[in-house]
């Protein structure tokens, strides 16, 4: 609990700094490169702070002028702090559509090229897969949990189509990211933070030219990333898929 309280601190220092140079520069800038900048440093080091340490494994595989789609399974808050540090360049992500509707926050996250998204909504879910196209088609980095949620037990859920979709329809290769500690350093649905090891495993990119549909492709992904998780959380690969 100490901790976890040491992180929250940290964050709630470090918020006071965004608010006064990084937002005031971006906006008058129209930069949004130091304000991101900050986010990922607060970000990583708030973690380190709650004492998770982070072993990566593949990320010296990527090429770091190439753009990609990163898919992540999802089980705890903890995962996008520190998954998304460790991307190499700016990434995108989908983020709750209501946060887009306060002025200084939304505005920034407009110009973050961040997706907007209603996950209760079947076409809303349709327009942020057609935003984050266009997104892709910038150059930029996209970041996706592909279990829409997190899991409760460390094991995968059914995968969401729309991401595939993306893929198949921006012909990015796809980085499939297993994580695994984050389910018991600070699992669904408590609070504090366990120190403890986290391990992010970047898997070989996969190029969706290669895979006649979807459905093969996302078959392809959530064999990479099951097979990066503990045998005990392994799952069979004729799992269900979502819509």
């Amino acid at each position: 609990m100490i901790r976890t309280v040491a992180m929250l601190t940290f964050w709630t220092l470090a918020a006071p700094v965004a608010a006064l140079i990084g937002f005031p520069w971006t906006f008058i800038s129209g930069d949004i490169r130091l304000l991101y900048r900050m986010f990922m440093i607060g970000a990583w080091s708030g973690v380190r702070l709650a004492g998770v340490r982070v072993e990566t494994v593949g990320l010296e595989n990527l090429d770091p002028a190439c753009n990609y789609i990163f898919m992540s399974n999802h089980a705890s808050n903890l995962d996008p702090p520190i998954t998304i540090p460790l991307i190499p360049r700016r990434t995108s992500v989908m983020v709750k559509r209501e946060l887009f509707k306060y002025p200084i926050l939304g505005r920034a996250m407009r110009m973050g090229s961040l997706v907007p998204v209603d996950r209760g909504n079947r076409n809303a879910g349709i327009e942020a897969v057609n935003a984050a196209k266009l997104v892709v088609q910038q150059g930029l980095n996209m970041t996706i949990y592909v279990e829409g949620k997190r899991s409760f037990d460390g094991k995968l859920l059914p995968f969401k189509k729309g991401p595939f979709y993306l893929a198949m329809e921006c012909g990015v290769p796809v980085v499939p990211i297993t994580i695994t500690g984050t389910h018991y350093v600070m699992p669904k649905a408590r609070f504090a933070i366990k120190p403890g090891l986290v391990r992010v495993i970047f898997h070989s990119p996969i190029e969706p030219k290669n895979f006649g549909s979807r459905e093969c492709l996302m078959e392809k992904v959530r064999q990479a990333i099951d097979s990066g998780l503990p045998r005990e959380y392994q799952t069979s690969s004729t799992a269900p898929m979502n819509a």
